[in-house]
């Protein structure tokens, strides 16, 4: 697959590989709900809008395969009954939309027991198709997946902090591609080629995420990648520049 080739479905947080015909998102966190309401947020739940959203990029791109990376579920270490329910209920309805692939994520214990046989669930620390490697973040992958041309993660929720001129804060979803640092790399991954990577946000709105310009990302990844000359593009793929210069 050529990288350069990989581009997100615009105003969608979602990724779709036209040659491969692979439809990629992350971060669904089903369950997030019940952690907001005993916060005192009165949070309407995402699931059956989730499953919608995902139908109608399904029937716009046709997709043979879907990759979850990771975090499909929220509640840690123990599920909800309700959202145990819901899980199975989006896997379910799910199933028919193509071949669902999902990568655990942090959020993902016990995950087996709700999944169906029909999902294909990978080892936390990643798979590589072709050239493309696709992993949650939450921990460091496998070597293979470090020798990819490109690695796809999930994990930071990533939002880009924007201040007008009166100081007034927004926080926008947002894309983050860039590259590692080559020292920091070999010292991980010594046989490494040298991959870009790609952060895609969360697929669940409720999810909030990390300003990265502000705080960073979180995870593994944080110690070995370039963040600074990283660029930021919105949902509706505006270029804003590289990290640095939004700080």
């Amino acid at each position: 697959m050529n990288v350069e080739n990989i581009q997100p479905i615009p105003n969608e947080p979602a990724l779709f590989i036209q040659d491969k015909k692979i439809l990629v998102i992350a971060d669904l966190h089903i369950g997030i709900e019940s952690e907001l309401r005993q916060q005192g947020v009165n949070a309407e739940s995402q699931i059956q809008k989730m499953m919608d959203h995902l139908t109608l990029l399904c029937k716009n791109f046709k997709p043979k395969e879907i990759i979850i990376l990771g975090d499909i579920k929220h509640n840690i270490p123990f599920s909800t009954k309700p959202e145990r329910r819901d899980v199975k209920n989006f896997i379910n309805s799910i199933q028919k939309l193509g071949i669902i692939h999902l990568t655990p994520g942090n959020h993902d214990g016990n995950i087996k027991k709700l999944a169906s046989d029909e999902i294909i669930i990978h080892p936390s620390d990643g798979i590589v198709i072709e050239n493309i490697g696709f992993v949650h973040g939450h921990r460091w992958p496998n070597t293979e997946l470090m020798s990819s041309d490109m690695i796809i993660f999930g994990h930071t929720h990533p939002t880009i902090m924007i201040k007008d001129r009166l100081e007034y804060k927004t926080f926008e979803p947002c894309w983050l591609k860039g590259n590692f640092l080559k020292n920091k790399l070999k010292e991980k991954y010594p046989d490494s080629k040298e991959p870009k990577f790609l952060i895609i946000p969360a697929f669940n709105p409720l999810c909030g995420g990390i300003a990265i310009n502000k705080d960073g990302i979180n995870g593994p990844f944080s110690k070995i990648i370039d963040l600074e000359n990283s660029e930021v593009f919105l949902l509706d793929g505006v270029s804003l520049g590289k990290i640095k210069n939004l700080i």
